[in-house]
């Protein structure tokens, strides 16, 4: 058994978005920069807050008063969304904000399985409460037949997921998944990709929370909204959980901007799932369009291998390292990728890519080959 601990100062983990740090690095202004290191939606609902109702009297409002300290609107439109009492739904400050109390309640529960490669927040929430946990290593090989079945964990009590996996782009099968309920005295479910996925919302755990009060999903906006800014997440879960999690954190955890925000994004289920449709259909070109493109890629050193995902990024591997790559694409080409050492399990000869607009993603192609092309082992 292990303590999992972030390495380092939390603050200074490597993660994916870092523009400010990035220009300033660089000598270069944050617009300048090709953000594929983060996987967001390069597009957004148009007139974010203008043409969502929040015209600037509505925002001097929500500028000005406390939010509402129940959320109570922003609840029932999270809560519509999947046919839920709200009482099922807690609003929270990005999802890493939720996975701070969902860590508390696991720590009290026993040892957890954590997933490497896996995103380190989970360790890092779990070191708040003095959490124990242990690897639970998945493939780093498969193939693209998704949904695919989720290995065995390890023994532990408490079981973390993220589905679709960051940063491989597997997509779990919830088959795979519903056994595990019964074993483990909580399940922790991180979806905040799977709306973008085609046909993810199949394998979603959220039809099964009602059934199952050791079970707990998470859901992020900012991905899916490409609003990362603005800070927006939420879980579902058994309502006497949600409330210990509501007395524990601060009187406001999500702004009155993002909560109104949040409101008018999600007030018309139809027009949620216009949006996701949209997501969806760029998920599919687009990875279709960077995998056979960075697969065909020749060079010095080898080949640069993108492994399949059903996500919206790509996992690359090299024989060699990728770090003089991932180098040169920032210093030469203002293209930012994602180091992915901070994962367990990957390590130099590791990167992510996160997919952009098709005109983003011929800039980045572009760069691709030319420093792919000059690489020396």
């Amino acid at each position: 058994m292990e303590r999992l601990m972030p390495a380092g100062n939390p603050c200074s983990q490597r993660h994916g978005g870092n523009l400010n740090q990035a220009a300033h690095r660089l000598a270069c202004r944050p617009g300048q920069l090709l953000d594929a290191s983060a996987s967001l939606v390069p597009f957004g609902p148009p007139g974010l807050l203008l043409g969502l109702g929040l015209g600037l009297g509505l925002l001097n409002q929500q500028v000005r008063a406390y939010p509402d300290r129940t959320h109570a609107t922003l609840r029932a439109a999270m809560a519509r969304i999947h046919g839920l009492d709200p009482a099922w739904v807690l609003p929270g400050n990005g999802a890493a904000e939720l996975f701070t109390w969902v860590a508390r309640d696991a720590a009290a529960c026993g040892v957890s399985a954590v997933p490497a490669p896996g995103f380190a927040d989970y360790g890092r929430a779990l070191a708040c409460w003095g959490g124990a946990g242990v690897p639970w290593p998945l493939p780093l090989h498969w193939d693209g037949a998704f949904p695919q079945p989720l290995s065995p964990p390890p023994t532990a009590t408490v079981l973390w997921i993220t589905n679709p996996h960051n940063p491989t782009g597997q997509l779990w099968s919830r088959a795979s998944i519903e056994p595990l309920l019964a074993d483990h005295r909580l399940v922790i479910v991180d979806e905040a990709f799977l709306p973008l996925v085609p046909g993810g919302e199949a394998q979603s755990l959220i039809p099964l929370v009602e059934h199952h009060p050791n079970l707990v999903v998470l859901r992020s906006l900012t991905k899916l909204y490409g609003m990362a800014g603005l800070r927006l997440g939420y879980a579902v879960g058994e309502p006497q959980r949600l409330q210990r999690w509501a007395s524990w954190r601060d009187p406001w955890p999500v702004n009155g901007i993002a909560a109104a925000v949040g409101e008018r994004l999600l007030r018309n289920p139809g027009r949620y799932r216009r949006h996701c449709e949209r997501v969806q259909r760029w998920t599919a070109r687009e990875g279709a369009w960077l995998s056979q493109r960075i697969g065909a890629l020749q060079g010095p050193v080898g080949r640069l291998t993108p492994l399949p995902s059903a996500a919206n990024y790509l996992l690359l591997h090299a024989e060699t390292s990728l770090g003089p790559l991932r180098e040169a694409m920032e210093g030469r080409h203002l293209i930012l990728l994602r180091d992915c050492q901070s994962f367990e399990g990957l390590g130099a000869n590791w990167l992510r890519i996160g997919y952009q607009s098709r005109r983003g993603n011929r800039r980045l192609m572009g760069a691709l080959q030319q420093v792919w092309a000059s690489q020396r082992g």
